[in-house]
């Protein structure tokens, strides 16, 4: 029986994503998206709502973290690693291992590509992950870490405590770990998050023909964390297995060296838990079980239901000689023995030494006196067969202490990697060495502008002649990068400048570098001026937006100025990992109304993910666009969905055009573009997208787009298109929060 066999029993052929589970049941209210799947879903813009967190938006969670003692808290959790449990055996009397998985497959859902998944928010608790396959049983190292998030409350939210559970257990083993980080607010409902298109948990519809995973996705099977540990589709080829293997964890943020030592180390500590067939055994996971079970799930009734008889993966066995201290075991394990294919007693494909004997190496972990061989998975296997993976692991072999800081610096970047820059870092064990993933900034250069500097750094940029449009293009390429699925990209640092946003299609390189180089003689004429107080240039381009929005909504009659904050830095190429930043670059972005047809999603579709990923809400999203049409700030000069006979005026018409009810819009002749004419006489009047057509269309948007086409909304609509313009500009200065 393949692993995706067994773990299919363990959910006991769950319906939880199943096409039948849509159904609403009887007295339950049916969503718009079950009567009508293709209308634009703006819910991704209504998580996490102030309603749904019980401490309250006041509540600043790092700072009641930061007051904490770090050392006392791990002093309480590592007691609970060696508390074993009646209702819940450690294996070999300690319960390092388990939070380990627990804190790695907390962390490990992160993928590079649209920056979600991971620790942040102690998503784990919640569905669908609590009840994934690949997490079955995890549900008992949280409970088992319940006294001590009891003890410390809202103090330590359980997003930081699987992560620092995961390194007490390591430290508690002998490890080292390079150190922790705290600072993860906890979410209250889970993330909306497009995990893949399959229906059927342990399904894999998300490659293309060439084998590789489509869109941001990570994991190469529903339900997974990271690879099939059979192999591919169970197949036990280790070269098959490697190339998922790097392509899934190089999906995650990771490299060769990491990958191998993040196994490597990983599988030194515990072991698989295949006892027995989970056919007839096991329950049904937490989001499926009953009530009485009260959040548990995979209630196994076969034998003592736990202990020697746990069921979890279906694989069975431990990989070294000591499960509960570190070593290097496994390399020496992996490479001293030759590996034949067997099966465990759940019948799932795995690998054990061919000599004789082997069966006396491993003591078993509940039962005295019994022993038994260790195991490899064909995951395992890989990092033998596959020569560069081979080459790291011989390296390691040899230098014991390189694979030791190996692991010790790849556990940190997986538990952290989605926390962001190290600004966001809160406690007595964050690391001193600063790494190049982490996005790193240098310290500013001179005292800050002032109020007064500000004005006269405005002034003298809208001397250089550049238009406004231009102005607030430039500075909303810079800071609508920004992510908040893991706090990477934005203005601070001004890494429009570098490779690789510099020659971003979407960021018109030829125009962009002309503007920038007025804009760094407007920085470079201030700061031989001042003596004391230093302008960045990730200040300039911000203020240069400041600058065109103020000028825009001069010339629509209006006199406003925009809120600025000075304190950001200017990043060098050096301290940029071209790569990295690579992922951050938008294959859409309606608010320049660019779409490179490239993504899995429509262009309505990508509005509201690019929407999500700057933290707004529906309102925001729309007065931003509407805003930023009437500016013309358009890609590749493009004048579709530039509603208004006063381009570069900041006004409400892209709402009151759009509405006109003199206008009646049909399909034009090219794909995806619309043609506005005027009723009377059938003229054109206006071209449009489908981002721009479905603020008429959508009942939602249109509703909110009625509030700026009224003729008492003027002025709320400037003041609402500064404040989400500002809030946008200040997406990363986490200083400020």
């Amino acid at each position: 029986m393949q692993i995706k066999q067994v773990l299919s029993a363990i959910v006991a052929a769950s319906a939880m994503l199943s096409s039948t589970s849509i159904a609403a049941s009887i007295g339950e209210a049916k969503t718009n998206q079950f009567w009508w799947p293709e209308q634009l879903n703006l819910s991704p813009l209504r998580q996490h709502g102030a309603e749904s967190n019980p401490y309250g938006a006041d509540f600043n969670y790092a700072q009641a973290f930061a007051k904490l003692d770090l050392a006392t808290v791990k002093t309480d959790i590592e007691k609970t690693l060696k508390d074993s449990k009646d209702w819940w055996p450690a294996d070999w009397g300690h319960y390092g291992p388990l939070m380990i998985r627990m804190a790695w497959h907390s962390a490990g859902v992160y993928r590079v590509h649209d920056g979600r998944g991971g620790a942040a928010g102690g998503q784990q608790r919640f569905d669908p992950l609590n009840s994934w396959p690949d997490n079955a049983n995890l549900d008992k190292a949280r409970r088992l870490l319940w006294p001590v998030k009891q003890k410390y409350g809202r103090s330590l939210s359980w997003a930081d405590l699987m992560v620092l559970a995961g390194n007490v257990a390591l430290e508690s083993m002998g490890f080292k770990t390079f150190g922790f980080a705290g600072g993860r607010a906890d979410d209250w409902e889970p993330d909306l998050v497009y995990w893949g298109p399959e229906t059927v948990m342990l399904k894999d519809n998300r490659r293309d023909k060439k084998g590789k995973l489509k869109g941001p996705l990570a994991a190469v099977e529903m339900g997974l964390i990271y690879v099939n540990p059979e192999g591919p589709h169970g197949k036990p080829d280790p070269l098959l297995a490697a190339q998922d293997i790097r392509m899934s964890f190089g999906r995650m943020a990771m490299n060769d060296e990491e990958i191998v030592a993040l196994i490597a180390g990983g599988h030194t500590f515990g072991k698989a838990h295949g006892a027995k067939s989970p056919k007839g055994c096991v329950g049904k996971e937490p989001a499926a079980a009953a009530i009485e079970e009260q959040g548990f799930g995979w209630k196994n009734k076969c034998g003592k239901g736990n202990a020697e008889d746990t069921i979890t993966s279906g694989l069975e066995g431990a990989w070294t000689v000591t499960p509960t201290q570190w070593s290097t075991n496994f390399l020496d394990n992996l490479m001293n023995f030759n590996w034949v294919l067997t099966k465990s007693p759940a019948g799932a494909k795995q690998w054990k030494p061919d000599f004789d004997g082997a069966d006396k190496l491993v003591p078993d972990a509940h039962v005295k006196g019994k022993f038994n061989a260790p195991m490899m998975l064909t995951t395992d296997i890989a990092l033998k067969e596959d020569p560069a993976f081979r080459a790291i692991v011989e390296r390691f072999r040899k230098d014991p202490a390189e694979f030791e800081l190996a692991f010790a610096k790849a556990w940190f970047k997986l538990t952290h990697r989605d926390m962001g820059p190290r600004a966001r870092y809160v406690g007595a064990e964050v690391p001193a060495e600063v790494l190049l993933w982490q996005d790193p900034l240098p310290a500013a250069k001179g005292k800050p502008i002032n109020r007064k500097d500000a004005t006269d750094i405005k002034k003298q940029i809208i001397a250089t002649g550049i238009a406004p449009s231009e102005l607030v293009k430039t500075a909303w390429a810079s800071a609508a990068s920004h992510r908040v699925t893991d706090m990477r990209g934005g203005a601070n640092g001004a890494r429009i400048r570098l490779e690789p946003q510099a020659n971003w299609a979407v960021n018109d390189p030829k125009n962009l570098s002309s503007t920038l180089a007025e804009l760094e003689k407007v920085q470079t004429a201030f700061n031989k001026k001042s003596s004391s107080r230093k302008v960045s240039l990730a200040d300039v381009i911000v203020l240069a937006g400041a600058a065109g929005i103020e000028e825009a909504a001069k010339a629509g009659g209006r006199k406003l100025v925009v809120p600025f904050a000075p304190g950001r830095v200017d990043a060098t190429q050096a301290q940029t990992e071209v790569l990295s930043f690579s992922y951050l670059e938008p294959k859409a972005d309606a608010f320049r109304n660019y779409f490179d047809g490239t993504s899995y999603m429509g262009p309505t579709e990508m509005m509201v993910d690019k929407a999500n990923m700057l933290g707004l809400t529906v309102p925001e999203m729309t007065v931003l666009l509407g805003g930023l049409r009437s500016i013309n700030i358009n890609y590749d000069g493009s004048s579709h969905g530039i509603l208004t006979n006063k381009p570069g005026s900041l006004s409400n018409d892209f709402f009151v055009n759009l509405l006109d009810m003199s206008t009646v819009w049909s399909k034009g002749a090219q794909e995806g573009l619309y043609e506005g004419k005027d009723r009377k006489s059938g003229k054109t009047k206006w071209t449009a997208t489908p981002v721009d057509l479905i603020y008429g269309s959508n009942s939602e948007l249109r509703a909110i787009a009625e509030v700026y086409a009224s003729a008492d909304a003027k002025q709320k609509f400037v003041d609402d298109f500064v404040k989400a313009w500002v809030k946008v500009m200040r997406l990363d200065r986490f200083d400020l929060k």
